[in-house]
């Protein structure tokens, strides 16, 4: 469920004069300004040089799920399990370091450029000449002309995850050469670098069917330093093989078995059946693996966040007053020091929408809204109307209660919304919990706007702005009075918004953009649809003998580094 980049940009970029000119040297995009100090961990992987690292060997690498739909472009392949698998695989003309800054992935691409800004914006991919697909043909403009085909929304046939940037490619043409891609958007864009990541060939995107169907339950081809060696659906293992025909860096290890384990990760780990594995947010489960044999759990900052959503459109919430009330009377500290009581991790408030703690650029831009002030949230509800007759507030002999939404099964929901019924109880404020059949969670209700409040994790990426835009930007016009509010599940939202969000994913300038990607954060603090709560943790079981591997974060794992020391 995506948001378009609004059409609407280039016109409103005209009325802001906010284009800014540059040159061919401008690489990356908006990242590259200032540099604070991450206030959380931001990578935990046991880092060492590939001499070092010893070669050869098996790594058996756990998995929460296994999917069925292998294309990482596709609405149904977007998961965690599938990127994970894919990094080993699949080109990408840029990587991240663990602070979010993207730099070029030379094994692909030699260098990328913008080549003109006016009267449109130019692109200029040279890419390396020794990239090749594992069938043997080389990697060239077509394979990027054929995704921008594929992912630009004109089919509605390509069940695509988003269409965010691509849409606005005018063309994807042949350079000087077949190892040069000239790409021409119709509107500006600073986070361009998101484009084409990761990259599938040619002949998956030639058509819908293809897109669709060739991925499903198998990786026909890849071009990365390990190829596929076998795909087992009914085992749900993948053995992935060292490409001795890879360009670069050759991989440390023999192999790679990504292996789906439903029940008892920590169980398996502990027989050896798997030697990594996300343990994920159970304090339980982080116990159980600190304790297991000879593991290690590595932690850093993850990329998402735990967040609540105010339904803008509910009667009860329509005031903003009523909204900015209710973020001040939640301990938001108090709410974190709950959700990861037992898993070691800082209380570590994230005061930015866009930006998560450990990225580059992030700025706390809650002021007022993220300090916890009862008095001060009982005083808007006084103004709203909303008076104590008794212990509780009324307004017109109607009493002001919300409805919490939360999906059956998931614990930290549970914990989230009985503590926030005892926090708003202090005020005067009934919140009655609903549980709801998880498959339904969203669908039926999120979507719907079918709540008050409810709380789950947004992802963070690199590119904040494309990542977030959806989730912020206003609503359009549809029948009647309504409202099509496309990923924004808050309702809410202004045209202020919309442009400082413009402004901030079209800037070129570097530390323009990151000022304005704050500037549009503190517009949407002030609207009070999603109240940030933490930047969720990363916890990764490992063998203690491996390298390069473990909490990542923002960091693109280099596979062909990762291996034993011993």
């Amino acid at each position: 469920m995506r948001a378009r980049w609004p059409a609407a940009l280039a016109a409103a970029l005209i009325a802001l004069g906010s284009v800014s000119a540059c040159g061919g040297d401008n690489l990356p995009g908006w990242r590259g300004s200032s540099l604070a100090p991450s206030p959380v961990k931001a990578i935990d992987i046991n880092p060492m040089p590939r001499e070092k690292v010893k070669d050869g060997g098996t790594l058996k690498w756990g998995l929460g799920d296994f999917p069925v739909q292998w294309n990482q472009n596709h609405i149904d392949g977007d998961t965690a399990s599938v990127d994970t698998v894919m990094g080993a695989l699949m080109p990408t003309p840029f990587r991240s370091d663990e602070r979010g800054q993207v730099s070029l992935d030379l094994d692909y691409v030699t260098n990328a450029r913008v080549t003109a800004t006016t009267p449109h914006q130019v692109i200029t991919y040279s890419l390396n000449p020794k990239a090749k697909w594992s069938d043997g043909k080389p990697i060239t403009w077509a394979d990027y002309a054929a995704q921008w085909k594929a992912m630009n929304g004109q089919n509605k046939a390509y069940r695509v995850d988003s269409t965010i940037a691509y849409e606005n490619i005018q063309s994807v043409t042949r350079g000087t050469s077949d190892h040069e891609v000239v790409v021409t958007l119709t509107q500006p864009f600073n986070e361009w670098q998101s484009l084409f990541s990761p990259l599938y060939p040619s002949s998956s995107n030639a058509t819908p069917e293809a897109f669709n169907s060739d991925w499903v339950n198998k990786i026909p081809v890849t071009a990365g330093p390990f190829r596929l060696s076998s795909f087992d659906a009914k085992n749900k293992t993948i053995t992935l093989d060292r490409d001795d025909n890879w360009w670069g860096d050759k991989a440390k290890l023999d192999k790679i078995v990504f292996k789906g384990v439903k029940t008892d990760m920590v169980r398996a780990f502990t027989k050896g059946e798997v030697d990594v594995f996300d343990v994920g947010p159970s304090p339980d489960e982080y116990s159980r693996a600190r304790g297991a044999w000879d593991a290690v759990v590595r932690q850093a900052a993850g990329t998402d966040f735990r967040q609540f959503t105010f339904n803008g459109e509910s009667p009860t919430l329509s005031d903003i007053k009523v909204r900015r009330a209710m973020a001040m009377a939640l301990d938001r500290r108090a709410l974190m020091q709950l959700d990861l009581k037992g898993l070691g991790w800082p209380a570590v408030t994230l005061d930015n929408h866009f930006l998560a703690n450990s990225q580059q650029g992030y700025r706390g831009n809650a002021g007022d809204l993220g300090v916890y002030n009862p008095q001060r949230a009982g005083q808007l509800l006084d103004e709203a109307g909303w008076r104590l007759s008794g212990k509780t507030r009324a307004k017109n002999g109607t009493p002001l209660n919300l409805r919490f939404v939360v999906p059956a099964g998931v614990g930290m929901s549970d914990t989230e919304a009985t503590v926030t019924r005892l926090m708003l109880r202090r005020i005067g404020v009934g919140v009655t919990i609903q549980t709801v059949p998880f498959n339904d969670f969203f669908t039926k209700y999120l979507i719907p706007g079918n709540f008050d409040l409810t709380a789950f994790s947004y992802p963070a990426t690199p590119y904040p702005i494309s990542n977030a835009f959806d989730v912020y930007a206003n609503g359009e016009a549809a029948k009647g009075d309504d409202m099509k509010w496309y990923s924004n599940l808050g309702r809410t939202g202004s045209h202020e918004i919309d442009q400082a969000m413009y402004r901030a994913g079209s800037v070129l300038d570097p530390a323009e953009a990151e000022e304005s990607v704050n500037t549009a954060d503190a517009l949407v603090w002030q609207e009070i649809n999603v109240l940030p709560l933490y930047q969720t943790p990363q916890s990764v079981a490992v063998r203690s003998t491996l390298a390069n591997i473990g909490a990542n974060g923002f960091y693109d794992l280099k596979f062909a580094d990762i291996g034993f020391t011993s």
